[in-house]
């Protein structure tokens, strides 16, 4: 195992497993805002595309031109089985270190800090 997923890499692995075989750029940083109410910049998605696949937990191939893009093509991504491994580590961790302190934490964001 390699270093740990960064939580916006985790984000990024969860938008491929949302939008399957029509995982692109755009696509993937509206998965993310859709789902998690945070802006999200083209810039940072292909970042963290890039560090991904030079990890080999994603990869990538190039689509056919499309008229609506003037003829340009569309680069498609999808999680590979060893980044989905890494993804299901790190929910499984945050799951780990969660269990049975979630009450204790509503508690302490109900009364408005610690």
């Amino acid at each position: 195992m390699g270093r740990a997923l960064g939580e916006f890499e985790q984000l990024v692995l969860f938008a491929l497993l949302d939008l399957g075989e029509d995982a692109y750029g755009a696509a993937i940083g509206r998965s993310i805002e859709e789902r998690t109410g945070r802006e999200v910049s083209a810039g940072a998605v292909y970042t963290a595309l890039d560090r991904l696949s030079t990890r080999g937990l994603v990869s990538s191939e190039v689509g056919d031109p499309t008229p609506e893009r003037g003829g340009r093509r569309r680069k498609y991504y999808r999680i590979e089985p060893e980044g989905a491994l890494e993804l299901s580590r790190s929910v499984e961790v945050l799951r780990s270190m969660a269990e049975g302190l979630l009450p204790r934490l509503e508690a302490i964001v109900g009364q408005g800090g610690p």
